[in-house]
């Protein structure tokens, strides 16, 4: 009996020794199966291969890390690889879902026509569940008109975006009831866009919105008086770029017309004067010097002063100019 244990006992340690040893001859997953070398990975051409004996393993190799790059924590945590970038310029950030224009399904095939009227009825419903209330379609409504102008007037992605932040604020602060959603919106992007150093005319936004330039100005005072807004004074130099864009003048006429601000600062000439009035009859001026010589006409046109606000500041700023480089 005790013979019987002990060649049981021999054979089951046989056995395990053999299940050891088939063990231990299957490589490692980091292992090539072939002549057992490392196996790296090439991430610039997706495969994985071998390093001693070059055997191709996988030739399609899933990246999954971020498209971005990111230096600080704060940021890769807010970053994320699905959906569409959310933005401030939509009612609901642009989480919701939205039914395409076009009548065509995934693969691009023409839907039929008897599913037309049911594909539009799906549209309507889903454009009325995307705005739940009235503040949500009211935002809808003033980020569509945000867009519109800073389209026509030629804004960056950063002034829209800041210019319906600040109209979100007035939304949020109930300071919309008896004004008009055109006036706040044209006066929020107005606001964002001398917050971004890049101010355009009062009267160009006028130009571009369905309201008076009145009911802008009262909105923009409004605005910035009970937002506690932080808007500093506009520089004459601020708006030569834009005009002389405009006008297409010469790198020498822009030289000169913010050296004739310089001067006229450095006298006071500017207290109490529009930036962009001086601006554009300092542009004026220049000209002249350097024998472009503009017609005030053209220069009333792009910088949205009369013909008389441009020929009475052009006088007092040559003759500051004047007597600056008689000294």
């Amino acid at each position: 009996m005790t013979d019987d244990l002990q060649t049981q006992d021999t054979d089951t340690a046989e056995s395990s020794i053999e299940e050891s040893d088939d063990v231990n001859t299957t490589p490692p997953s980091d292992l090539c199966p072939e002549c057992n070398g490392q196996i790296v990975q090439d991430e610039s051409h997706g495969e994985k291969t071998c390093n001693a004996c070059g055997l191709v393993l996988d030739d399609e190799i899933v990246d999954r890390g971020p498209e971005w790059r990111t230096f600080e924590s704060d940021e890769r945590n807010k970053k994320s690889r699905v959906g569409a970038p959310t933005s401030d310029l939509m009612h609901d950030k642009g989480l919701s879902t939205l039914i395409g224009w076009q009548n065509k399904d995934a693969n691009g095939e023409v839907i039929a026509a008897n599913k037309r009227s049911r594909l539009k009825r799906l549209r309507t419903w889903d454009e009325r569940f995307r705005t739940k209330d009235a503040s949500e379609r009211n935002l809808k409504q003033a980020f569509g008109e945000i867009n519109r102008m800073a389209s026509a007037l030629g804004l960056t992605e950063p002034v829209r975006e800041t210019g319906g932040v600040i109209y979100k604020r007035a939304v949020e602060e109930e300071l919309l009831p008896g004004r008009s959603i055109e006036g706040m919106t044209t006066a929020s992007l107005y606001v964002a866009a001398r917050q971004h150093g890049v101010p355009r005319p009062m009267g160009a936004f006028a130009d571009v919105s369905r309201v008076k330039q009145i009911r802008i100005e009262r909105a923009f005072r409004y605005l910035s008086r009970e937002l506690s807004l932080p808007i500093k004074p506009e520089e004459p130099t601020e708006y030569i770029p834009q005009f002389a864009s405009s006008l297409e003048v010469s790198e020498e006429a822009k030289r000169v017309a913010n050296e004739i601000l310089d001067v006229a600062v450095q006298n006071g000439v500017h207290s109490g004067k529009s930036p962009d009035g001086l601006a554009a009859a300092s542009l004026y001026a220049a000209t002249h010097i350097t024998n472009e010589k503009l017609t005030q006409e053209a220069v009333s046109e792009v910088s949205h002063k009369c013909v008389t606000t441009i020929r009475t500041r052009y006088q007092e700023l040559l003759e500051v100019y004047a007597e600056h480089e008689h000294l």
